[in-house]
């Protein structure tokens, strides 16, 4: 992976990259950038790791009403309500940069999670805005919501 900043090239890791780096060699990795139902249910999967992610804005340029997905890797909360029954676990990786070893790190224990959100995050987009006191303040998650973890001894 390569960006283009400033005209400097920095590299980095994808989350993908990290992963298949951190498990062990005899794991299969299967990916699928835009798997379906049928993919899924064929493949008799142990377990599953689905990172979703917004195209990379800026300010103004990233201002949307569309936001519904799955699980993130953004720079703010998005509506993900509706999936949160078929999920064991959300992962909100805000910004991970360049740096996809960061997001593996805490996924498979060797750095505790800690993180607490410094804004709420709604239940859809008809809630907006919602602000801490707000008469109609009925989150998804609370300003403040989080948790932190130690790393999982191996």
């Amino acid at each position: 992976m390569k960006y283009l900043s400033f005209e400097k090239k920095i590299t980095g890791t994808t989350i993908l990259s990290a992963i298949t780096t951190a498990v062990d060699s005899s794991t299969e990795v299967v990916y699928s950038e835009n798997p379906d139902g049928d993919f899924v249910k064929s493949n008799n999967f142990s377990y599953a790791i689905v990172v979703v992610g917004e195209q990379p804005y800026a300010e103004s340029q990233g201002d949307s009403l569309n936001l519904t997905i799955a699980d993130s890797v953004s720079g703010r909360p998005l509506v993900i309500q509706p999936y949160l029954t078929q999920m064991d676990a959300d992962v909100a990786a805000w910004l991970p940069g360049s740096e996809g070893h960061g997001v593996a790190d805490v996924l498979f224990g060797d750095y505790g999670f800690t993180g607490k959100l410094a804004c709420t995050w709604f239940k859809t987009v008809d809630q907006l805005p919602m602000n801490v006191g707000d008469s109609h303040y009925d989150p998804l998650f609370p300003f403040g919501f989080g948790l932190t973890s130690e790393p999982v001894q191996a």
